[in-house]
C-alpha cells in the first residue's frame, strides 16, 4: 500500500497581532481630528476573542471601525476572519458594535468545503473533519496540491491556513 501524503486546512487570528493593531487604533483615534471631542470606545476581549466598539453615531462607529480594520491589515491580520455583528443604538443616541474573531472552522464550513472537495471529483482524496480543522489525506502529492489549489481559488467567508503538510 502506498504511504499517503497530508495537510491540515485551519483558520485563525494571531491574538497579540490584533492587540498590537487595536492598541495603535487607539493612538490613531487619540490623534486623528475627526475624533477630537468624541467619546468613542474601542475594548479587545482577549479571553473571548472579540472587539468591542462603541462610538458617538453610527458615522463615527463606522470610522472608527475602519481604523480598526486598516490597522489590522497592516499587522497581518485576515479580515476575512472578522465576525462583525449588527450596530446597535445605545443611550443618548450612541451606536455600539461587537466583532468576534473567527478561530477555527465552523462547521457549515467545513461541511461546505467537503462537500466541495468531493464533488470537484479529486481522485483518491479524503477530507476528514477534525474539530475546527480539516485533514485533506491523498497517496498523491499532486494531488494534494491541486486541493490547495482548489481551496485557495474558493470563497469560502473564512482565511485559510494550510500546515501540516506531509
Amino acid at each position: 500500500m502506498a504511504k499517503t501524503s497530508s495537510f491540515d486546512v485551519s483558520t485563525g487570528v494571531d491574538l497579540q497581532e490584533v492587540d498590537n493593531a487595536v492598541n495603535q487604533a487607539h493612538k490613531e483615534i487619540a490623534t486623528r481630528y475627526d475624533f477630537k471631542g468624541t467619546n468613542c470606545e474601542l475594548e479587545f476581549d482577549r479571553k473571548d476573542a472579540l472587539l468591542k466598539l462603541e462610538a458617538d453615531d453610527e458615522y463615527r462607529l463606522g470610522q472608527l471601525m475602519n481604523v480598526v480594520r486598516e490597522k489590522l491589515v497592516r499587522r497581518g491580520v485576515p479580515v476575512k476572519n472578522l465576525d462583525e455583528g449588527t450596530v446597535e443604538a445605545a443611550t443618548l443616541g450612541r451606536a455600539r458594535q461587537t466583532v468576534g474573531l473567527k478561530q477555527g472552522i465552523d462547521q457549515d464550513t467545513a461541511k461546505k468545503i467537503v462537500k466541495a472537495v468531493k464533488d470537484q471529483g479529486f481522485k483518491k482524496v479524503q477530507v476528514a473533519i477534525q474539530g475546527e480543522e480539516l485533514r485533506v489525506s491523498s497517496p498523491s502529492r499532486d494531488m494534494l496540491q491541486d486541493v490547495m489549489a482548489f481551496l485557495k481559488k474558493g470563497d469560502w467567508g473564512v482565511e485559510l491556513q494550510f500546515g501540516n503538510y506531509r
